[in-house]
């Protein structure tokens, strides 16, 4: 099956133009800008202005070890981190890693604007734009550093991985599309 340029480009006009017209796709990718900024400005705060990454100190809740971390409560710290892989540092390497990685956001930010312009329901869309904002947001940090900057530490309620505010707006991403998933199962729901 060979498609050509043109049924490319016709599909990719179709969709342009029903994005277009979508209310909520203008919405989403609003969201996504602001979502993506965000983390990027609390990312520079930590970096540049706190300094983070050289504020080596004793570790509140890691008694006689060292840590590049700012203790704010028994619960909340702030607390440098390197994440070389995936979500929870997983499939952390060199270059092939950080190359496969930020292809993958590309991939999941692209079919998500996809998506994005054909969604009708306002909770998938803002999930939508929720998602893509965090990839991108993530993505420059790879691209830029080599790593995503991770600096959300709740190990006080037992929860063991630092995460940061594109982190966050990935997984309440997920959380609305499966809740819409579940309010639109039938098919007969409110918009």
């Amino acid at each position: 099956m060979t498609v050509s340029v043109a049924a490319l480009r016709e599909k990719a006009a179709g969709w342009f133009a029903e994005a277009r017209a979508n209310p909520l796709f203008p919405f989403g990718l609003a969201g996504a800008a602001v979502i993506a900024a965000l983390d990027q400005a609390t990312k520079y705060w930590v970096v540049r202005v706190l300094d983070l990454p050289s504020a080596l100190k004793p570790c509140d809740l890691k008694p006689g070890e060292f840590c590049r971390q700012i203790s704010l409560s028994p619960v909340f710290d702030l607390t440098y981190v390197e994440n070389r892989g995936a979500s929870f540092g997983m499939m952390a390497g060199g270059m092939a890693s950080r190359v496969f990685l930020s292809s993958i956001s590309i991939a999941i930010a692209t079919i998500m604007i996809v998506w994005l312009g054909r969604l009708k329901r306002r909770f998938a869309a803002a999930g939508a734009g929720l998602i893509i904002g965090g990839a991108l947001g993530n993505l420059c940090d790879r691209v830029r550093y080599g790593y995503v900057v991770d600096f959300l530490d709740f190990s006080g309620l037992m929860f063991p991985w630092v995460f940061n505010v594109a982190d966050m707006a990935i997984n309440v991403g997920f959380a609305c599309l499966i809740l819409d998933a579940l309010l639109h199962k039938d098919g007969k729901a409110a918009k």
